[in-house]
């Protein structure tokens, strides 16, 4: 059996929560986390609320068909989740 991950040493390494937050409240009206798990599950990837809290708090990872629905949810492309700031 595969040792577990602890959160304490993995939390913080999921680049991408903070800016998917930041885009999201960018959007002009901002959309709220159900609002993205909804658009995220109309995308085919079936998503809830607190998906989109651990996702943004670090504590997701993220697939790379999760990265692509939500990048369509928020209308940006993949790499602009990924750029720095």
């Amino acid at each position: 059996m595969a040792p577990r991950k602890n959160s304490q040493t993995t939390r913080g390494r999921n680049i991408l929560g903070g800016r998917i937050r930041a885009l999201r409240l960018r959007l002009k009206p901002s959309v709220s986390q159900a609002d993205l798990a909804a658009r995220a599950t109309l995308n085919g990837v079936p998503m809830d609320r607190p998906t989109v809290s651990r996702i943004e708090s670090g504590k997701k990872f993220l697939r790379d068909f999760e990265i692509i629905a939500i990048a369509s949810a928020l209308r940006v492309s993949v790499a602009v989740l990924f750029e720095s700031r």
